[in-house]
Parts: C-alpha cells; structure tokens; sequence
C-alpha cells in the first residue's frame, strides 16, 4: 500500500493551495480527484471558442486579497466589474416597474435610497436576533420599521428576496438571519476575461495530481488515515479533505469512525444552495451600450429578475443571469432551449421585438453534479457563523476540513477556499506558512 505523508482530497483551490504549501516544505503529498479536471467548482469551458466561466467569476473586493495577489502574480488579466445592489457611479442600472416601463433615473435613485435606509435598519435588526430567527424575519422587522405603503414596501421586499437569491442561492426564509454577514466587500470587484481556471493550473504545477480517482472511505485514527478509492487504497500521516458540504452531507463518501463534535454539529447547520448560471451570446446589444445590468420589479421578475452585460468582456454582446434558490428547482431537468426560451420571454416583456434569440447558450447544472451537488454552502435557520470554522476543528490531530464552507470571515469564495487551505497546510506543519508561498514562485 501507498505511504504518504499527506493526502489531499480534492484538487479545487483549497485542495491545491494546500498540497501546494505542503509539497513546498518537503512533505510528500499525492492529490486526489474524482473529475478529469483540476478546479473544482473553479471552471472554464472553451469548447466553443468562447471563454465562458461556469463556475466561479469574481473576486468580490480585491483590497488586501490573497487571489487577487496570486492573480497577478500568475499573469492573469482582470477586469473591473463591480456588481454594485443599487446604481454604480457611472454605469446605469436600468430598473423596470412591474408593467414593464423603465424607472427614470430620479425614480431609479429613489428606490436606491429606499434599499439604503432599510439595509440600515437591518443591521441593527440582525445584531439583536436569535439564532432561530430566518432572514425573512428580520428583513420584515427592519421593513415595518419604515412606515412606508404596501407597494413601496413590496418593492424593496422584493429587491431582498432577489438578493438573498443571488448572494446564497437560497429561499429568504430558509438563510439564517446572519446568512448574508459577509456581504460587503472591500475594493473593486473584478473578473477574469481570460478564464478563472488559469488559478488552479498555476497551483498546480508540478504537483502530484491523480485524477478519475474518486474516494470512496476515509478511515481516521491516533495512527493516521486511509483512503480508498475506486482504483487504489492509500495511507498517510495526515489528510485534508476539501469536498463541499454537499458530498459530506449526502455521500457517496464515507467517513469512519463519523466526524465527530464540533464537526459534525457544523456541518449539520449548513446545507448547499441551489445557484446556476445562465449565459447568453445574443447578435446584437439590444438592452443598449449604456446598461450595465437589468433588474425586473414586480411578479413578473419572480424567475428572471437580474441580468448583466458581459459584453465589455468578451467582445460578443453578453448577458448573464442566473436561476437561483427556487427557480434552479424549477428549471432543473429542463434542456438549454428551454431556459433560453423561458428567459428571452422576460426579456420581451422588457425590450419587445428588439430582445433576438441567443447565439449560443451556457446552463450550468452544479446541483446535479456528484462532486458539488450544489454552489456552494448557506447557513440554515438555527445556525451561527462559527459553524464555518467549526466545521474545520483538526479531527484526531490528522483530519483537517478544508474549502470555501469552512472559512467564518469570507466563506462561499474562492479566497475563503484559498485561505482555508493555507490554515490547514499550517496546522499540518505546525508552524506560520507566508501564503505568498503560492505564487513566489511565479
């Protein structure tokens, strides 16, 4: 059998930050992979001559960000991209009422304000709920506090629906009340017009990486671990296994003996989320060169609410929206055509005959794949934010959880999956490791 002195499960970014540290101080590392590829649910589909991110887009807020700072140090081309909730200086957000008519800019500002003063509100709201409380109920309370009519009332609403959606993938009443704590960022956000997946093969390199091994069992002891797989069976000193909170929960994986207290209590609380993209290549810039994203009020925006033009990025005029929380249930099984359709009704409804049928069309299924099963993790009501780091408490001195689930301060993100790498990496060697390790090579 295979001695080693660590095994990595998983070659996403948390995975291969790990292995990369680890291989770096001399330690024997073998990462494994159940898919044909490196990244996880970092992924870049070229397979039509277009660069498309399926998973993973953004940094949201480069100041003092380890992946931006990878990023740069890789050669990989950023774009500012700031998604901004409200009216970014200098690139238009174009609101529709509910009758399909276009807000005009004081109306649009307006409303902006509105969103404002109840963020504000809810703040303090949040810090003073209990660990029962959904963010559907503290949104309300902040909501009641502002002596507004029912339909401006029901627009902002509606506006923290969407964003709940978009931020966690997850029905409103189903996120803790401190589910969206982690919202605000600091700087630009940016994209990467040449391909997030440019991040994981940097890492990468040189390091030993077996992919199509899928495990099966992990067995923990005082002694160390082993692993099976489909193909072999390995033994190490020490494990870090970053498979997302899906694969824990619902298997095929298994654990033995259980993962224990706090582990397990942790990984309880989080569920994975519902959050798919859909992409769409279109012949022309029918919403307009001076739009940088759409958003529908009203019923008519229950599925289709928010779009954003990637168009700047790729030179093809480009619209990106996304099917999250209950409408990825709704439209899951549904083929690519059927989406498209569905999407460019709404977008009729908005633009008429000007909205064209897409070129091309990417719909991500990340809830259907065996080694995701979801997005990424939320906090269910009942949860705290400790659960993230709980959820990496070492097991036995030689299991360490690993992945973006288990970081408290930016969880959900790929610099979450970084960092929680590095603190694993860290733990295993039992000494401080400059994470500028993974790119001083570079």
């Amino acid at each position: 059998m295979e001695q080693l002195d660590t095994i990595v499960i998983g070659a996403g970014v948390a995975g291969l930050t790990a292995a990369r540290l680890l291989a770096d101080a001399g330690r024997t590392v073998a990462v494994l992979e159940a898919r044909d590829r490196i990244g996880g649910r970092v992924w870049t589909d070229r397979s039509d001559g277009r660069t498309t991110d399926l998973g993973a887009s953004w940094i949201h807020g480069v100041d003092g960000c380890p992946v931006a700072a990878a990023a740069a140090a890789f050669g990989m081309p950023t774009a500012e991209f700031t998604v901004g909730s409200y009216q970014p200086d200098g690139r238009p957000i174009a609101y529709f009422f509910p009758d399909g008519t276009r807000l005009t800019d004081d109306a649009a500002r307006a409303f902006a304000d509105d969103v404002r003063a109840v963020d504000a509100t809810l703040t303090e709201v949040i810090a003073a709920s209990g660990a029962s409380d959904s963010y559907r109920e503290v949104t309300e309370r902040a909501l009641d506090a502002q002596g507004w009519d029912d339909e401006r009332v029901a627009r902002v609403r509606e506006f923290l629906e969407h964003r709940t959606e978009e931020q966690y993938g997850a029905w409103i009443e189903d996120l803790a009340a401190h589910g969206l704590d982690d919202d605000a960022v600091e700087g630009d956000e940016v994209v990467f017009p040449a391909g997030y997946d440019r991040l994981p093969a940097a890492l990468a390199e040189g390091l030993d990486v077996r992919l199509g091994h899928v495990v099966t069992r992990v067995r923990w002891s005082a002694d160390g671990v082993t692993v099976t797989t489909d193909r072999d069976e390995l033994e190490a000193a020490t494990a870090v296994l970053t498979v997302p909170v899906g694969v824990l929960k619902h298997g095929p994986l298994a654990i033995e003996p259980p993962l224990p207290e706090p582990v397990a209590g942790a990984l309880d609380r989080l569920e994975m989320n519902r959050f798919e993209k859909v992409v769409l290549r279109f012949p022309t810039r029918f919403w307009g060169d001076d739009v940088y994203a759409i958003r529908q009020q009203g019923p008519e925006g229950r599925r289709w609410h928010s779009f954003y033009d990637l168009t700047p990025l790729h030179g093809e005029p480009t619209l990106l929206t996304f099917a999250a929380g209950p409408t990825a249930r709704e439209i899951a099984g549904w083929d690519d055509a059927r989406v498209a359709a569905s999407v460019v009704e709404q977008l009729r409804r908005l633009y008429g005959t000007r909205a064209e049928q897409p070129t091309a069309v990417h719909v991500t299924a990340w809830h259907a794949d065996p080694y995701a099963r979801g997005s990424y993790a939320y906090m269910t009501v009942g949860s705290a934010t400790s659960d993230h780091d709980d959820l990496a408490t070492p097991i036995g001195g030689v299991l360490h959880l690993a992945g973006e689930a288990t970081w408290t301060d930016d969880p959900a993100t790929v610099p979450a999956a970084m960092l929680s790498g590095h603190r694993a990496a860290e733990r295993i060697l039992d000494r401080e490791v400059p994470i500028a390790g993974l790119w001083a090579r570079a």
